[in-house]
């Protein structure tokens, strides 16, 4: 039987086993939905057999004949990504027992990284300028992100991602998502995209800002005007990547992050508590108390250590490591860095550091 014939026999024998397991519901996007759970479905399925699944979604959302022929068939199954998926530990502030913000800011706001973001906010000042009056996003800002994300641009990752994707799919914890993001890989690779770029980190983020693929096709940007948005090479398009994605999510031009605090003993945390539960990363967000103004604020006793914030300025409050240590009165360009990645210590991390690249 020739490799085509092969294929074309699996992807029948798998379409066999999915209505033959119950039936398939079908969603408003179109993708057929899978019906059982997690460890049913990988259960159900040979890897030959799901890779013809994924190559009937990938033909169902478009991507060309050609690129599935090519790059759907023979991919292999990376055993290590499942296991850091399986063993995958709860992220900082993301529910759980919740770690201390200190050592963490320790590790990633050290004298070196931020000796570094400003050597590069040096090197890339211009473009950097032109970024912010197309975005508005503060600059220091993105390089924090790029810092955070790739140590400025050094370890992007050098896991397959369609290799990758496919093999988290397969696994089936979070298979919805891997498989949009398998295809959408896909899509890269139609929109000119080279097969080799798309290396990352195990879990399919990749370049510069570390995109998942879907996010690439959204929001990838070109930031020194060539008209081409290169993410894997080009620094300036990255950060202007970084830029894009901030201000969709919602970045306020000339307003920082937030600032450091300090709050009373005899503050009365529970009259402050958020009644309001986030769709997404909700015990991330449960540590944010509600929305008040900083003039309000401060007749509570919370007090700025150095910057202000304007006194009709909304801004949310976080005491990461208890009352008796420092606190963060945090605006709405916080949330839009929790867009970004849905981590308290991650954004407060981002914020700190940008601060001591623009020595504020």
């Amino acid at each position: 039987m020739s490799p085509v014939s092969s294929w074309i026999w699996v992807a029948a024998s798998a379409a066999s086993v999915v209505s033959s397991a119950a039936p398939v519901s079908q969603p408003a996007g179109g993708s057929p939905a899978l019906p059982l759970t997690a460890a049913a479905q990988t259960s159900a399925y040979s890897w030959d057999m799901y890779k013809a699944r994924l190559a009937a979604l990938a033909r169902a959302q478009g991507v060309r004949e050609s690129t599935v022929n090519a790059y759907v068939p023979n991919l292999s199954m990376n055993s290590n990504v499942i296991e850091l998926e399986r063993t995958e530990p709860v992220a900082h502030s993301s529910g759980g027992v919740v770690g201390a913000l200190d050592p963490y800011l320790r590790a990633h706001v050290t004298s070196s990284i931020i000796a570094r973001g400003r050597a590069n906010y040096g090197d890339h000042y211009s473009g950097l300028m032109r970024i912010y009056a197309r975005y508005g996003v503060d600059p220091s800002v993105l390089m924090a992100i790029w810092g955070m994300e790739t140590s400025y641009g050094t370890v992007t990752g050098n896991t397959d991602l369609l290799q990758a994707l496919a093999s988290l799919g397969y696994y089936g914890r979070r298979r919805a998502l891997f498989e949009t993001e398998f295809v959408d890989a896909l899509k890269l690779i139609d929109d000119g995209v080279p097969r080799w770029r798309l290396k990352g980190s195990w879990a399919g983020a990749t370049g510069y800002p570390q995109f998942m693929p879907s996010v690439v096709l959204r929001l990838r940007a070109d930031g020194d005007g060539d008209g081409y948005a290169d993410i894997w090479s080009n620094e300036l398009d990255g950060l202007a990547s970084i830029a894009a994605y901030l201000r969709d999510a919602g970045w306020k031009p000339n307003v920082t992050w937030g600032i450091p605090v300090r709050t009373p003993y005899n503050l009365n945390r529970y009259a402050i508590v958020s009644r309001i539960t986030a769709p997404r990363c909700p015990q991330v967000y449960k540590r944010l108390s509600r929305w008040l103004t900083m003039r309000e604020w401060r007749a509570l006793g919370v007090t700025p250590i150095g910057r202000t914030l304007r006194d009709d300025e909304m801004a949310s409050l976080i005491e990461p490591d208890g009352p008796n240590a420092t606190a963060y009165l945090l605006t709405t360009n916080y949330r839009a860095i929790l867009d970004y990645n849905c981590s308290n210590f991650y954004a407060i991390s981002v914020g700190v550091l940008a601060d001591a690249i623009a020595r504020r």
